[in-house]
Parts: structure tokens; C-alpha cells; sequence
């Protein structure tokens, strides 16, 4: 079939959104017809480059990862089933997740999903099953790469049926889009990667679409203070106002301070690293507001040749803090994307709060001028 797509050519350069021609799901995939897609941050890391593999393991792997249909935050309705797919059928609701749970390798038997094998081939952008692409450019027929095997920057894809996650169909498919990846990724960043406990201090450093919901996870696992940072003030101010803040600041040498002040000088026992990008830098003053004993976490992406860290190994050691890094949340697909959705249904998580703007396709570099320029918690594009 033909239909539309957003479509990145090369690092550097803006989305085109064209004509595109999509084949039919093989053995083991589906089609879905999209409701909305996120403008999560980790599709401008496509843009920037910080996410571009090494030409030597593109090479190793047979695949070209440009040009790529971005998108990996969506929501929509099966379609079409190919042979032996046996969990789903036609008229399904689905969340897209963009970690694949193959539920067979080491890692999902042990209940880490977020680190299924299957990762492995999330940057190639080809089907899961036989590493070729379902995508074609209409204009000269090259393969396209889809973005964490998913490609949400469409109103149609085909995806793997390992990447889909079957909802209660009452709920409505634009705000499950969100659990996909940055309501899971945050929430799961302070409940189970940071493990708030009831009464706790958590500081939370970067207040956009996965900084927001770690905000909300630390306030729903009982911490007594959540210190939201953020330079944009009417980010901090929603923070406060919704998402159960109860301090801000609009620096980290400013959260410093604050930390300090209602702590007594004890310090934050889970401070956790949400910002648009992660720097080496960033990571000294990062755990420099972590108390004995207490946790940092790394859930922000860095680029992906980014080695250098500042830290102080001896207090690292000597008050005995734990710096631990985060993907998905930690989460497990299969169960915290249904779970986080009946929360949403139960007034218990804020999930329509969480988008600012709705955008068409044909708008998506307008949707990322805007995250650049700190005027969206998410902007989405709904089809």
C-alpha cells in the first residue's frame, strides 16, 4: 500500500515527509493503522547524530541505518496479521513498545524485558524477524530503516508482533501513545530504577516528556520532597502546580543549595539524570547532591561516543553512593504498559496533562523547533 511518512535522509537535516510504500506483514509481523505518534527526544538524537551507529557495526550488521521513518511512541489499531502471528488479529489496540519482548532470551525469563536481546537490532531499523525493510521511499525506492522497529512517523507501519502490547480497547489510543516510551521511561526511572521508597528526597534534573513522569512516579511512591529541576519556569511551575513537585529550581547549582536546605544537609536519596541530553559533565554535580548510601540515575541519553565522565571515585566509594544507568524505566513492557494505562483510567496517573500541542505530520519540524525552544512538556502528531 502507499501512504505518507517522515522520512530523516541523513543526520543534520530536517524530516521530509513523503510518499512511502509499504508491503504487506511476513511471518511473525502486523500492520497498524496509527492514532498518534509522541515527539519524543530521542528521534532529535537521530538529528543531531548522537545517535548514529559506528559505521564498522553498521558494516557487521548489512544495514544502512539512513534514511529512517522516525517515531517510536505510538498507539493504533492491527490491520492486517501476517502468517503465525497468534497473539493478535485484526481490530486489536495496541501500544507500540519500542523494546521488544521476545519473552524467551535470559534477560525477559529473568523479568528485565527493558533488556531483551532482541535490543540488539533496535538502531538497524529493519524487521526483527529477517533484518529487511517493509518501508520503501516511494521516489526511488530505497529501503527505509524505522525507528526502534517501529517507525510511528506514519499513519501506517509494520511492525514485529514481539513489539506490540495488546490494551483494553475503552482507552483512548492518542493518550496510550505516551506509555510507549516517555510515561514508562520516567515513571519507571523513579519507581523501580531509582526505587523510591514512602518518605524519601528525589530531585529530578530536566522537567520534558521522561523528566515530568519521574516527577509523578516519585510523588505516587511516596517521597516527601520532589525537587523538580528545570531552566523553563513555566515547566517547574507545572511540575509543581500537576505533577506533584514540591520544590523547583532552575539549576543544578541551585537544586545544590535547596537539597541541602530542607534536608539538613543530609541530601537526596534518589536524584535522578532526565535531561534532553546526557553530558559527562553533568554527572559530578549530578551525585555531589546524593546522600551516603543513596542512588543516582542515568536515564538520560548521551551521544553515543560520549566517554568521559566527571566523578569523584572516593566519595563514590567512601560514602558508599550508587550511580546506576536506566532504560525504559526498567520497566517490563507487558506488564507496566497495561498497568500504567489502568492507573490512567483510575485517575491515579496524568496522562492528558502531559501534552502541550497536537501537530499533523506535515508539521513535525515545527513539533521539534518547539521542544528545542522549551515550549512543549510533548507535543504529539495525531492522524
Amino acid at each position: 500500500m502507499q501512504t505518507r511518512a517522515a522520512i530523516l535522509w541523513e543526520p543534520h537535516t530536517e524530516w521530509s515527509v513523503e510518499d512511502i510504500e509499504l508491503d504487506d506483514p511476513k511471518a511473525g509481523e502486523v500492520k497498524i493503522k496509527l492514532t498518534a505518534s509522541g515527539l519524543c527526544h530521542s528521534d532529535e538524537h537521530m538529528v543531531t547524530g548522537d545517535m548514529a551507529m559506528d559505521p564498522e557495526v553498521a558494516k557487521l550488521m548489512q544495514v544502512e541505518q539512513y534514511p529512517i521513518i522516525g517515531g517510536h511512541e505510538g498507539a493504533g489499531e492491527v490491520v492486517e496479521v501476517g502468517p503465525g502471528v497468534t497473539t493478535l488479529k485484526e481490530g486489536d489496540h495496541v501500544v507500540l513498545s519500542f523494546i521488544p519482548a521476545c519473552g524467551r532470551c535470559p534477560s525477559c525469563a529473568q523479568g528485565r524485558q527493558h533488556i531483551c536481546d532482541l535490543g540488539a537490532v533496535l538502531l538497524a531499523g529493519r524487521q526483527i524477524s529477517d533484518m529487511t525493510a517493509r518501508h520503501h521511499a516511494k521516489k526511488n525506492g530505497a529501503d527505509l530503516g524505522i525507528m526502534c522497529c517501529t517507525g510511528t512517523f506514519a499513519p501506517y507501519t509494520v511492525v514485529n508482533e514481539a513489539t506490540c502490547i495488546k490494551i483494553d480497547p475503552s482507552i483512548p489510543l492518542d493518550k496510550a501513545a505516551l506509555v510507549g516510551c516517555g510515561v514508562t521511561t520516567g515513571w519507571g526511572s523513579a519507581v523501580y530504577a531509582a526505587d523510591v521508597q514512602p518518605g524519601e528526597t528525589v530531585v529530578v534534573i530536566g522537567l520534558g516528556g521522561i523528566g515530568m513522569n519521574a516527577v509523578q512516579g516519585a510523588a505516587f511512591a511516596g517521597a516527601r520532597y520532589v525537587v523538580a529541576v528545570d531552566p523553563v519556569e513555566w515547566k517547574r511551575q507545572k511540575a509543581l502546580e500537576t505533577f506533584g513537585a514540591t520544590h523547583a529550581a532552575a539549576s543544578i547549582e541551585e537544586a545544590i543549595f535547596l537539597v541541602n536546605e530542607i534536608t539538613w544537609g543530609a541530601n537526596a536519596e534518589k536524584v535522578i539524570l532526565t535531561t534532553g541530553v546526557a553530558t559527562g559533565d553533568l554527572i559530578a554535580p549530578m551525585m555531589s547532591m546524593v546522600a551516603k548510601g543513596g542512588r543516582g540515575v542515568v536515564t538520560a541519553v548521551a551521544p553515543m561516543s560520549q566517554e568521559d565522565v566527571k566523578l569523584n571515585l572516593f566519595e563514590l566509594a567512601m560514602t558508599r553512593k550508587e550511580l546506576v544507568g536506566c532504560i525504559f524505566g526498567n520497566a517490563n513492557p507487558r506488564r507496566d504498559i497495561p498497568r500504567l494505562l489502568h492507573l490512567y483510567q483510575d485517575g491515579k496517573l496524568k496522562l492528558d496533562e502531559l501534552v502541550t500541542r497536537t501537530y499533523t505530520l506535515d508539521e513535525i519540524n515545527q513539533g521539534y523547533q518547539d521542544m528545542r525552544d522549551g515550549k512543549n512538556i510533548r507535543g504529539m502528531i495525531k492522524y
